[in-house]
């Protein structure tokens, strides 16, 4: 058994069983990485794809065993070159994140800046996508850290940092008549198109549940990723938009008028997930503590160790009130 073929193993699936492209990310051929897999598959004694033809459709009940244990073999693989680099190259790596737009937008920005200017020789990955699409990145072990505000508790193997609280805002464009409401109630906010961010996994979201407590019914006309392709849409009169406060910026969206609704959702709490077992670099720990102040070195390994312990996520979410999450 070669590390090479257990890489070519996982890289299938995490292409979709497409050979061409899981060649095409590792650098290689595709007759070449099937061969790899074929001997592989000899050796164990039993097949890890089913196939029709040369195409892959899907693991086996032998390959759906034994998935977990070649992503694990990988996990440590990675691991070991980090604690070897901590030796040698201590302040050089890679960092991937993936994470919303909002928080590439509005909050990463300046970190970023800071994070560059003390590690030059960091090469940064930043993806962007939905919560779900960076969930699977981290979990998958594509990237290093997600940050979001939902999704992440869905997967067992990421350990989650909880960094910071927000609330959301009601934007709508000058002249409006809720601008005129001393103090808006959701029944002044249903009775108006909404436009606002897309659901989660369960097609539910904090600002649905709000409604549904007081039994009213909402026309979300759109919802959007981008919190920018929101307030586009405001200004067009499609609706008023409910999004993060942080994405309201007085001198570029001075055309709008922003309400501040927080009397009527509950905060929601961002956080950083991180694959469970995975070996933090010096930097990668700076990362963290410049994103969320409250998580110094000591207080995250105690929130990984307990999860590597219990495996239990009410074990350190619960921790939520003393780390003291900045708004």
């Amino acid at each position: 058994m070669k590390l090479r073929q257990i890489q070519y193993v996982c890289a299938v699936v995490q292409q979709g069983f497409n050979v061409s492209a899981a060649a095409k990310a590792l650098y290689t051929s595709q007759p070449g990485m099937s061969r790899q897999i074929r001997m592989l598959e000899d050796e164990l004694g039993s097949p890890i794809f089913e196939r029709n033809g040369k195409s892959f459709l899907r693991l086996t009940a032998f390959g759906r065993v034994i998935l977990p244990h070649m992503e694990h073999i990988l996990a440590d693989t990675v691991n070991v070159r980090r604690r070897a680099a901590e030796f040698t190259s201590p302040a050089s790596g890679t960092l991937s994140i993936a994470t919303t737009h909002t928080q590439a937008r509005y909050v990463l920005p300046p970190l970023i800046v800071e994070f560059r200017e003390r590690y030059p020789d960091v090469k940064l990955n930043l993806y962007q996508g939905t919560p779900e699409q960076i969930s699977v990145m981290a979990a998958s072990g594509k990237v290093d850290f997600a940050i979001a505000t939902e999704g992440l508790d869905h997967f067992d193997d990421l350990v989650l940092l909880p960094c910071y609280k927000w609330n959301r805002a009601a934007l709508m464009p000058r002249g409006h008549p809720l601008e005129y409401v001393q103090r808006v109630s959701l029944e002044d906010l249903a009775a108006f198109p909404l436009i606002t961010y897309v659901f989660g996994f369960d097609n539910r979201s904090k600002i649905s549940e709000a409604f549904a407590r007081k039994r009213l019914q909402t026309n979300v006309v759109l919802t959007a990723v981008d919190a920018d392709v929101i307030k586009t849409y405001v200004r067009t009169g499609l609706g008023v938009g409910l999004l993060a406060k942080m994405a309201y910026e007085p001198e570029r969206d001075g055309d709008l008028i922003c309400i501040d609704v927080r009397h009527l959702f509950p905060d929601e709490v961002t956080s950083i997930g991180l694959r469970r077992g995975l070996v933090l670099r010096d930097y990668m720990y700076d990362f963290i503590h410049r994103f969320a102040p409250h998580l110094d070195r000591i207080s995250l390994d105690m929130v990984v160790l307990a999860h590597d312990r219990h495996k239990e996520k009410h074990l350190y979410l619960a921790h939520i009130p003393y780390l003291g999450l900045r708004e």
